[in-house]
């Protein structure tokens, strides 16, 4: 049987034993939890520098595109600013070559003839001047009377272009019908070359009075319509600037008291006097805006001075100036159809033939 000193010495031994192996187990972990955070640092250091790479990839990747937008920007800037400064130049050279235009414009009226000189933007250069209609009047008797009534002006200065207005179906710088000139011996009379040869043979152009005078009133968008209000009634219809083919409604019936001319001419108002005559006018609007669908209505001529009722919104009233101030828009490029840059397209001729 152990004895007591046995016994003590195993448990002694026993629990030494159980120490060495507590102190090793706490040992190792301790080395484990080393281990780990060892592991963990160098994981959080790597997620570290991965965080840092991709930051400063992404800041790379900013920048670039920062530089990239302003060297856009700054392209974008340089073209707008090239542009500008071509269109700047363009629009100088332009304004100068428009500002140094002499053009000789004459407006034949039934009842007037008048001229001035103007630039190319309509401006008059001196004064006007103006002679009464001879009646009736032949070819070459309106040819003589407006050479001689532009003569003062040719001495101020000599024309570069010529442009003219007449009361009648115009063509090809002929003109077709002169209703209220007072002749029948109109019919395909080149009046514009014919006046040409004795002002310098200068480059002219001839279209109907109301077209021309409706250039110089239009603004150059939608459907714009002209009633010029003279001897006779006078009609023009422009799309977005540019002159229609010419209807000659002035002698199309519109009552039991005639055509247009016959209904306001300037016959019809001193016949009925001015409110019947006023009245009638209003009528005629209400045709027109029917008939045309109109944006605008554009009424010139002498008579317009005379109008006493309170016109539309999308009416006007335009100086008698403009039959002379519109001769400049006859050398616009896209104003006449037959001025444009491709006359091949228009006469199908050559490669459109």
């Amino acid at each position: 049987m152990p004895t007591r000193k046995t016994k003590v010495a195993s448990s002694k031994t026993a629990a030494k034993k159980a120490a060495a192996r507590g102190a090793v187990k706490s040992a190792a972990k301790k080395v484990a939890a080393r281990k780990t955070a060892v592991k963990t640092a160098v994981t959080k250091k790597t997620v570290a520098k991965k965080a840092g790479a991709k930051k400063v990839a992404a800041k790379k990747v900013a920048a670039k595109k920062v530089t990239a937008k302003k060297v856009t920007a700054k392209r974008t800037v340089t073209a707008k600013q090239a542009s500008r400064q071509s269109s700047a130049v363009t629009s100088h050279i332009a304004a100068g070559r428009e500002s140094s235009e002499r053009i000789l414009a004459i407006d034949v009226g039934g009842t007037g003839l008048k001229a001035a000189i103007i630039d190319g933007h309509g401006k008059m250069i001196g004064d006007r001047v103006r002679v009464a209609t001879p009646h009736p009047c032949t070819p070459q008797q309106m040819v003589d009377t407006l050479a001689t009534l532009v003569k003062p002006l040719l001495a101020q200065q000599h024309p570069t272009r010529m442009s003219i207005g007449f009361p009648g179906v115009v063509r090809d710088n002929c003109v077709l019908t002169a209703p209220n000139i007072g002749d029948e011996g109109w019919h395909g009379v080149p009046l514009a070359d014919m006046l040409a040869k004795r002002v310098g043979n200068v480059p002219v152009r001839m279209i109907n009075d109301a077209e021309m005078q409706g250039f110089a009133a239009i603004q150059g968008h939608g459907l714009e319509f002209v009633l010029t209000l003279g001897t006779g009634a006078g009609t023009a219809l422009f799309r977005d600037g540019e002159l229609m083919p010419h209807l000659e409604l002035a002698h199309h019936p519109v009552s039991k008291h005639g055509t247009y001319d016959e209904y306001v001419g300037a016959h019809a108002r001193e016949a009925v006097g001015d409110k019947r005559w006023n009245k009638r006018v209003e009528k005629i609007i209400g045709i027109l805006q029917r008939l045309v669908n109109y944006d605008r209505l554009w009424i010139g001529g002498g008579n317009a001075v005379n109008l006493t009722f309170a016109l539309p919104g999308n009416v006007a009233v335009v100086s008698n100036a403009a039959g002379i101030e519109g001769g400049a828009k006859l050398w616009h490029p896209r104003s006449l159809r037959e001025t444009r840059q491709l006359p091949e397209a228009n006469q199908r001729t050559g490669k459109f033939g």
